[in-house]
């Protein structure tokens, strides 16, 4: 009976022990919100914060803007040198290893081995961005995150390179790599003999396979700077890219900011310096993020050139935030895995918690944009499933309509961050929406007005549209098997008389005078005029007439046989005319 009962107490015991804990960790979480919250009522966030005293040796603004190491002399004649392509002549075994290296690692790493790890890039910023001065006493410090899985050798170390030779040493208090269980040799005893002789750099490793989103967190818990500074392993730094980052953030802990990120060519390494106009980041129904042009009323906002320039979205590699408000935040949600979808949820949260996302026009960071994602993002569906149950309240369905698929998936438990939402008073995405992203197309989606459009004369084959990558509209209408994927398939028939085809942009179908093809044009802006050209009837009998031409689509088969679709002169008893939505 004794024996029972302290059992009974002892199990007791520990469940008001781990209730007190946790009860501990509540008012913790409380207390540090609170804390942010009052810190951030005042008109300066930062108000001295930042402020730090230095050796009468390190008075002068040349002094404290000198990095961790001085680059040396630049090589014209040398590979890659100030940013420019490099096309060598190959011998037929140069070629072949070449093009190994190019499908190993969707990079041209036989190229990349050829330039310098410190090359210099030419600065071709603003005037008046190269013409600022700053008060390096009054920026915060930041550790810059890299996080790496079976990185190529030199496409890291030129990142590493170029941060320590562009970063002031005043303001760079570390480097952190975070390897992510790479099974790379020189990954191993090499990295690590070669980082030991780099100031300011660690080198951390995980036990597992974490995925970018949780290696990054791994990274950001080691970090002692002020900011926390993201980049991708295949980047390189351009003169004063991070004073702009870290002035904004002295000047609005709530912001997070991103540098204008540059292109670097995966084949040929030439760096791709924008010199006008940034463009900030979007995204679509399928919550894939786009880039945009920069709206007038933004434009209308700015002072100056230097301003810094609000964005709906990031593309979620290279930003800078403190480390303070990071956490405040939420920090990433780790219940997304490997990568995909992260960039828009924080983009999300960031703007309905009361934060500012921005881009700066004087930060330039070169990124190499690989030929194809090295690795697989299986888990992008499962991400941005997650992030549409949090944060877009209703307009998630039509993140669904586009991705059938994704109401499957199991996204996990999202109870912990919709707490969050409602503890940091998150607004809607409704506003969101009105306030932040106002030149967004919001799509109609009627019931029965939306889907794939099914053919009922050739009766396994739906339209489908392949958007080109750089040329949206530069592609016809054509039939494919009916998958039930969305997609490329997913078409709306709207108020307006439209078929839009919004997967990537909004675009709407056209007949071109005197063709017979189906085209695709960029549709008007919202309760802008209609264009005779896009006008469709979607009769009661299912043919689709489009009065323009005076013709109906109709499926037909080429002479070799392959499903098709063009305009014809209209028959009511031509099955190949008759057209149904399916969802």
């Amino acid at each position: 009976m004794r024996i029972r009962l302290a059992r009974r107490w002892t199990w007791l015991g520990r469940s008001c022990l781990l209730l007190g804990l946790l009860m501990v960790a509540y008012f913790v979480v409380e207390l540090s919100v609170s804390t942010f919250r009052a810190s951030s009522t005042g008109d300066s966030v930062t108000n001295g914060r930042w402020e730090r005293h230095f050796s009468d040796r390190a008075e002068k603004a040349e002094d404290l803007a000198r990095p961790v190491y001085e680059k040396s002399s630049p090589d014209s004649s040398a590979p890659g040198e100030w940013g420019k392509a490099t096309r060598p002549q190959l011998t037929p075994e140069e070629k072949k290893l070449e093009e190994e290296l190019i499908e190993k690692y969707a990079i041209n790493i036989y190229l990349s081995d050829k330039i310098s790890l410190h090359r210099h890039i030419q600065d071709n910023r603003m005037y008046e961005c190269k013409a600022k001065s700053y008060n390096y006493r009054k920026l915060p410090t930041t550790s810059v995150i890299i996080a790496f899985y079976n990185e190529a050798w030199s496409t890291l170390l030129r990142t590493v390179h170029s941060v320590l030779e562009t970063s002031p040493a005043v303001l760079l208090k570390e480097i952190i790599l975070v390897d992510d269980l790479s099974d790379k040799i020189y990954l191993k005893a090499e990295l690590e003999k070669y980082i030991s002789n780099l100031k300011r750099v660690r080198l951390i490793r995980t036990s597992k396979r974490e995925g970018l989103v949780r290696a990054r967190l791994i990274g950001a818990t080691f970090a002692t700077g002020d900011v926390l500074t993201f980049l991708d392993c295949h980047c390189e730094c351009n003169s004063g890219w991070l004073e702009p980052l870290l002035e904004r953030i002295a000047e609005n802990e709530t912001v997070i900011i991103c540098p204008v990120i540059d292109t670097i060519d995966w084949n040929t390494f030439e760096f791709y310096m924008q010199t006008g106009e940034p463009m900030i980041g979007g995204f679509d129904w399928r919550l894939t993020f786009q880039w945009h042009s920069v709206p007038e009323h933004e434009r209308q906002r700015w002072k100056s050139k230097t301003d810094p320039i609000r964005s709906p979205t990031m593309a979620g590699g290279l930003f800078a935030v403190s480390k303070k408000y990071f956490e405040y935040l939420g920090t990433y949600d780790t219940g997304m895995d490997v990568w995909g979808g992260e960039n828009l949820e924080l983009s999300f949260r960031v703007w309905q918690c009361g934060g500012t996302l921005e881009i700066h026009p004087c930060s330039h960071v070169g990124h190499v944009f690989p030929k194809r994602a090295p690795y697989a993002r299986p888990n992008f569906l499962q991400n941005t499933a997650r992030a549409a149950e949090v944060w877009m309240d209703e307009y998630k369905e039509h993140f669904y309509n586009r991705n059938p698929p994704a109401r499957k998936e199991n996204y996990g438990d999202i109870s912990e961050r919709k707490l969050l939402r409602e503890r940091l008073k998150c607004k809607s995405f409704d506003w969101y929406l009105k306030n932040i992203f106002s030149s967004l197309h919001v799509p109609e989606d009627r019931p029965g007005w939306h889907g794939a459009i099914h053919s009922m004369g050739i009766s396994s084959e739906c339209l489908d549209y392949n958007s080109p990558e750089h040329n949206p509209t530069g592609a016809h209408v054509s039939l494919f098997g009916c998958h039930g994927q969305g997609g490329n398939q997913f078409f709306e028939y709207t108020l307006s008389k439209e078929i839009r085809f919004n997967s990537v942009t909004e675009l709407c179908a056209e007949v071109p005078e005197q063709k017979d093809f189906i085209g695709m044009r960029n549709c008007p802006k919202d309760r802008s005029p209609i264009p005779e050209n896009i006008i469709w009837h979607f009769k009661e009998d299912g043919t689709i007439y489009h009065p323009h031409s005076g013709k109906c689509l109709s499926a037909y088969r080429t002479s070799e046989g392959r499903p098709d679709v063009q305009m014809r002169t209209c028959n009511g008893a031509d099955k190949n005319q008759i057209w149904k939505f399916e969802k």
